[in-house]
């Protein structure tokens, strides 16, 4: 009886440490698991890493800007008066090419090493762009060779004044200015000798609200006014203006001021279906 019980606790003592032979090597097998795992995990860690530093060096071409020429905003530092203020940016939507002006004032050029006084305007014109008719607004810039301002006065003219009123530049807030080149503009300004003014408004767009409309009108209908008194005009001027009034589609007629009456002229107008009846009063402004 004896014997088999120790036989039985010698199985049983068998039996433990098998179970414990068992126990040790799954221990090791998961240990060396976690391992391995881990050491995949840094690869992976790795690789992207490596990713990462590939792809923040993209390799492109390199990138060339052009040059700005000296004279590059001549044409738009000129005022251009008479223009429409909400017009203004439609105007400079546009990179217009004046490469003749800036051309002009180099040596060899017309305009080399002589005092200039420039001012822009603009010239509405019927254009026919992407299957539409559209009225668009052309700058030019007037170039007058004189050794002093050729004028402090603005002459205010329309359709619908009879008498051209004169007034002084600076009740307009208008001056002539010297045009800075652009290499030059790191200098001190009363150190340079300009050769070239602009005509510049000082007025701020922002407080045309505040004004009436008479007098923001000013400013649609002025131009430098020149004087010269020993000069008589070569040519008779037409009292024939044309009108071109900004809708759907564009309003497009002859007016003489001489002979047409604006109110007869209006109504035969809306008469012929040309010119609708609610924007008689804005027409006639």
């Amino acid at each position: 009886m004896r014997k088999r019980e120790k036989r039985t606790a010698s199985q049983r003592a068998g039996g433990g440490g098998g179970g414990g032979e068992t126990q040790s090597s799954s221990q090791a097998a998961a240990a060396a698991a976690v391992e391995q795992e881990q050491q995949q995990s840094t690869k992976t860690t790795t690789a992207r890493a490596n990713k990462r530093v590939k792809a923040a060096k993209p390799e492109g071409d390199p990138e060339y800007f052009e040059d700005k020429r000296n004279l590059e905003d001549l044409w738009k530092a000129a005022f251009p008066v008479g223009t429409e203020w909400d017009q203004l940016d439609t105007v400079y939507q546009i990179s217009w090419d004046f490469s003749n002006l800036e051309n002009a004032f180099e040596e060899g050029g017309k305009l080399y090493g002589k005092k200039v006084y420039l001012f822009g305007c603009t010239e509405p014109q019927l254009v026919f762009y992407k299957g539409q008719s559209k009225i668009m607004y052309i700058p030019a810039i007037v170039a007058v060779v004189s050794p002093f301002p050729p004028s402090d006065k603005i002459g205010i003219k329309s359709v619908q004044r009879e008498v051209e009123e004169i007034i002084p530049m600076k009740q307009m807030k208008m001056d002539w200015v010297p045009y800075i080149p652009l290499e030059n503009r790191a200098s001190r300004v009363d150190r340079l000798k300009s050769q070239i003014f602009i005509l510049s408004c000082t007025q701020r767009r922002a407080a045309l609200k505040h004004l009436k409309i008479d007098r923001v009108k000013q400013y649609e209908y002025c131009l430098p006014y020149f004087y010269q008194p020993f000069k008589e005009d070569e040519f008779e001027q037409s009292t024939e203006v044309t009108v071109m009034y900004p809708v759907e589609p564009p309003v497009v007629c002859e007016f003489d001021w001489e002979l047409d009456e604006l109110e007869e002229f209006t109504d035969n107008l809306i008469k012929e279906e040309i010119l609708s009846k609610d924007k008689k009063d804005d027409f006639k402004v």
